[in-house]
């Protein structure tokens, strides 16, 4: 029946018209059409600085801790430009005073020494000078006496042979960025110390009185 055919294929009187691109649907009005999705109506620095104060409220952050952060956003530089030097101005961001803040909290509260302090900051992306003018506050005296007090907070718990709690002693200040002088001085002099109020310990012990308070019949 290639008459029927041909009407299918659209040579019929039944045949379907093609569309045009100047059809449309009847159901493609105004009314019932979707409309777009809008963009954020937000302008780029806007949208910068929230990014920037969402970041500030966990803690302190670096100039160059937010320029990443920006970078990975997708920002601009001329915007993260922008925004930092303004936050520059008034305060907001202080690479010095982060540094300062830095130094104090992790020399007081970790036994840092300035070596890995200086990697730290460098890690923050804090410059030299700001950097510098930080460890300036760990002075010699200060570093050979958060040592010592590492040592022995240490050696209240130590174990083992002496020479292998030496080792573990100085391995622990060398991690804390001392350097090896500084590190070997503090754990001789405190394992000196403790050697002597041993001693002194037992001077004081009357082994008469103590082997009649061990003695039940005497």
């Amino acid at each position: 029946m290639p008459g029927r055919r041909g009407a299918r294929a659209g040579r019929g009187w039944d045949a379907i018209p093609p569309r045009t691109a100047t059809d449309t649907p009847e159901t493609d009005t105004p009314e019932t059409r979707k409309p777009a999705r809008s963009a954020d109506p937000r302008s780029e620095s806007e949208i910068a600085r929230e990014i920037c104060l969402r970041q500030l409220a966990t803690r302190p952050r670096t100039r160059a801790e937010l320029s990443k952060v920006l970078v990975r956003k997708g920002i601009s530089e001329e915007v993260i430009a922008e925004v930092l030097d303004r936050y520059d101005e008034v305060g907001i961001i202080d690479d010095a005073a982060f540094a300062r803040a830095w130094v104090a909290s992790r020399h007081h509260g970790r036994g840092l020494a300035r070596r890995a302090l200086a990697n730290e900051l460098r890690q923050h992306g804090v410059g030299a000078e700001e950097a510098s003018e930080a460890l300036e506050a760990v002075d010699d005296e200060s570093e050979a006496e958060t040592a010592r007090a590492l040592v022995d907070r240490k050696l209240r718990t130590a174990t083992g042979a002496p020479d292998a709690v030496f080792r573990r002693l100085v391995s622990m200040l060398a991690r804390k960025g001392y350097p090896a002088g500084v590190a070997i001085r503090a754990v001789k002099d405190a394992l000196a110390a403790r050697d002597e109020e041993a001693a002194e310990f037992a001077d004081a012990i009357d082994p008469d009185a103590m082997a009649s308070d061990a003695d039940p019949l005497s």
